[in-house]
């Protein structure tokens, strides 16, 4: 579409915490940011006004609105939101920015480009973009590097890694394959030794090691509760992703159950007591 003379319309699906700071950076480079409420939560509503995002009701609205559209949401959503846009005949840009494997973002390029419309694998590393420097949006595919101008003014920042769709995507897999997993052998190190009664044992040469990393430990795992419903997807992109270079997957698979068992603190206001995390990686149906 020729946008030279009027404002980009971007529809973002979803704003999330992390969705809302991309929202957020592309209303700040001039686009004009559209989401659909139907069917989203009071929380997302909430954030999409607090950002200033406009709402246009439903999902085919949206598509028909936007030039570009970018897909924030859970690893094991992402397809399946492709094929709708795609279904309801989007003819734009569409970047998906989710924890994916290289094989499934190149599934979803298929769809997109049945439907006429042109696709950019996207990845975000880092956390949701409160500030510059934190937060980075890996493209890659032909055409990405028109979507970096969008968002120079940050805070999130995007870079091309190459003109090949499902680079960004492995990139994204290879990273979180080591800052999310190492959390999950983590807490099933600790969840191990609570068992075998050694826990503190265990944080005592911790704490020999290098002071304060008990305390750290215990921090990250109350943190990492509230993601974990969506994390135990990345882990199996992850081991798909392992799996497609001939590599063991079983440690992401593994990670993706203890996601799991923290899954049911989503909901939970506040972070849960270390031991109550404890509690539910050693709990038994």
């Amino acid at each position: 579409m020729d946008l030279a003379n009027r404002t980009r319309i971007v529809g973002l699906l979803h704003p999330g915490a992390m969705g809302v700071t991309v929202g957020a950076t592309l209303r700040a480079g001039g686009a004009d940011v559209v989401w659909a409420s139907a069917g989203r939560s009071d929380a997302s509503r909430a954030r999409a006004e607090e950002a200033g995002l406009r709402d246009v009701g439903d999902l085919a609205a949206l598509v028909d609105a936007a030039d570009w559209i970018v897909s924030v949401c859970p690893p094991d959503a992402a397809e399946r939101l492709a094929a709708e846009v795609a279904r309801l005949g989007f003819g734009g840009t569409y970047c998906d920015a989710n924890a994916v494997a290289p094989a499934r973002t190149l599934a979803m390029q298929a769809l997109i480009s049945a439907a006429g419309a042109d696709y950019v694998d996207g990845g975000i590393v880092g956390p949701p973009a409160a500030r510059p420097g934190t937060t980075w949006l890996h493209l890659s595919g032909p055409g990405a590097d028109v979507m970096v101008p969008a968002f120079a003014s940050g805070p999130l920042a995007a870079v091309v890694v190459s003109d090949r769709v499902g680079d960004a995507s492995a990139l994204k897999m290879c990273y979180a394959a080591f800052t999310k997993g190492s959390t999950a052998l983590l807490a099933a190190q600790l969840a191990c030794a609570q068992a075998l009664g050694v826990r503190s044992a265990l944080e005592a040469q911790w704490e020999r090691d290098e002071p304060g990393s008990s305390g750290a430990a215990a921090a990250r795992l109350r943190r990492v509760t509230a993601k974990a419903w969506r994390f135990e997807g990345e882990m199996h992109e992850i081991a798909a992703t392992f799996a497609a270079s001939d590599l063991p997957v079983g440690f992401h698979a593994a990670a993706a159950e203890i996601y799991a068992r923290l899954a049911g603190f989503r909901r939970q206001p506040g972070a849960p007591s270390l031991e109550q995390v404890l509690e539910a990686l050693l709990a038994r149906e």
